[in-house]
């Protein structure tokens, strides 16, 4: 539990989902669950491979948006720092005491860039992404007036087709500019390939990355030529972290989703046609949802519909069940198709969900859980901060 979360005067069913000590049975739904077990399992686990290839670890926030479960990385699994994707979230961490915050996208609203350079104030080490040099005098005109300094990453297109520079020569130009610029600090650079994450075919990842790892190289060795060594080459994800991991040029991994796992990551396929949610990593992330009513013999109902979930990547799987499918959910209802009718009102069932991040963001609580009590119970710290 968060030493600083009280809970006296909440009441389970209005103002939380559940509190510690609970037995899980009485956890209310639908709500966010973690197992306690498997979550810590995966963090040791990308911690420890981190370390096995020399790479650093920054985990990437906007999966979980929770400051607990950042903390919790770093002291189990010594991640170094997180990635946030926009400058409030980055500010809910940065003010919850992570040190090492990186805002990996683009920042060009000048409010956002105002706030963003205030950061390092809360005694947080802050960089961004730029890949337009209008915005490194942006960044050092803000950093100037508040008296800070600023990491800047230079950002490279390696695949995904968003943001990012596409060319060496673009990189080098842009990372001059940051050095010269008062306030800023060149950082190295940003390649995360994004579009290779979910790709089901191990090979079909490795050519993704083969081609983004050549472009990076090249980068890397401008840089060095132009006298600018980058001290972070920072990418990857659950996906690929074993290519940027054994590319000889990165040296920073982002990966998120690994620590809780999702039914879209669990499809992909290791090198040996394995699913990754069967060895490499462990669901450890669930929407507790009861079954509400079953007039209809094969089918019950639910109360984890649209509102409980985000369904871009497809619907829930059914944990651990292969006789139940979560069939289709309006928003306060979800079927499951259940053909032999074994269910009942009041019967629980832990959901996979399409994909964690969305999903995390339409929550307030993570109900911790182990070995049938309710351990911990976790703010989502940076729920709704996409500004």
């Amino acid at each position: 539990m968060n030493a600083t979360t009280n809970f006296d005067g909440l009441e389970v069913g209005f103002d939380v989902p559940a509190v510690p000590g609970m037995d899980a049975a009485d956890i209310q739904t639908p709500c966010l669950v973690l197992d306690l077990d498997a979550l810590e399992r995966n963090i040791r686990k990308m911690g420890d491979y981190a370390r096995a290839h020399n790479m650093r670890l920054r985990v990437h926030g906007k999966m979980h948006k929770s400051v607990d479960v950042a903390k919790l990385q770093q002291r189990v699994g010594a991640a170094d720092g997180v990635c946030c994707q926009k400058v409030s979230e980055a500010e809910v961490f940065a003010r919850g005491g992570i040190t090492d915050v990186l805002v990996s996208n683009e920042v060009r609203d000048p409010l956002k860039i105002d706030r963003l350079a205030q950061l390092p104030k809360h005694g947080a080490r802050i960089s961004v992404c730029v890949d337009d040099i209008i915005n490194v005098a942006e960044l050092s005109a803000a950093a100037r007036k508040h008296g800070t300094q600023l990491e800047v990453l230079v950002e490279i297109d390696c695949g995904t087709g968003r943001c990012g520079v596409t060319t060496p020569d673009d990189a080098v130009a842009l990372a001059q500019a940051v050095a010269a610029a008062e306030g800023l600090t060149f950082g190295g650079i940003q390649a995360y390939q994004g579009s290779a994450q979910h790709l089901d075919s191990y090979q079909a990842r490795a050519e993704k990355l083969d081609i983004a790892i050549a472009l990076v190289k090249d980068v890397v060795d401008g840089l060095r030529a132009a006298g600018l060594d980058p001290e972070l080459v920072s990418g990857g994800g659950t996906g690929s972290y074993i290519f940027e991991s054994n590319s000889g040029v990165y040296n920073e991994l982002q990966c998120g989703s690994y620590a809780f796992m999702d039914a879209d990551y669990g499809r992909i396929r290791d090198k040996d046609g394995n699913r990754i949610d069967q060895g490499e990593w462990q669901n450890a992330f669930f929407i507790l949802t009861q079954v509400m009513s079953h007039l209809k013999g094969d089918k019950a109902i639910v109360d984890a519909g649209l509102k409980a979930q985000s369904v871009d990547s497809g619907l829930p799987v059914v944990f651990g069940r292969d006789d139940l499918e979560y069939k289709k959910c309006s928003d306060e209802h979800g079927e499951i198709a259940d053909p032999n009718g074994v269910l009942k009102v009041g019967d629980k069932l832990q959901l996979i969900p399409g994909h964690c991040d969305p999903t995390v963001n339409v929550h307030d609580w993570y109900v911790g859980v182990r070995n049938g009590k309710v351990e911990t119970l976790w703010p989502v710290s940076a729920r709704g901060k996409g500004y």
